[in-house]
């Protein structure tokens, strides 16, 4: 064990960063181990877990396909969807239309 006297400031303060670390570290390995051990319980009885707690497990949707495209940096594109990128609020803004910069 160490002796907490003798240590700076500064590897206190390490010290302590380490043992909050360990700490989270443990819950994290603990909380794992409990949740494969309740999933294989689940399955042995012909459930998910999703199942006996009610979880919905969401699909997950593709990304967008990009339609539009900036017209100096071919690199930056928006699907259309959601908020405008400032580059296509800026295009619009010097004169450009949308059709003007949709992907061909």
């Amino acid at each position: 064990m160490t002796d907490l006297d003798s240590l700076s400031l500064k590897e206190l303060k390490q010290l302590q960063k380490d043992v909050a670390k360990a700490i989270s570290g443990y819950e994290e390995r603990q909380k794992a181990e409990t949740r494969a051990k309740v999933e294989a319980f689940a399955r042995e009885m012909g459930y998910s877990l999703a199942d006996l707690v009610g979880v919905e497990v969401k699909a997950t949707r593709a990304p967008a396909v990009a339609k539009y495209r900036h017209p100096e940096n071919p690199s930056l594109t928006w699907s259309g969807r959601g908020r405008k990128p400032q580059w296509f609020v800026d295009a619009l803004a010097s004169g450009k239309s949308a059709e003007d910069l949709v992907i061909g």
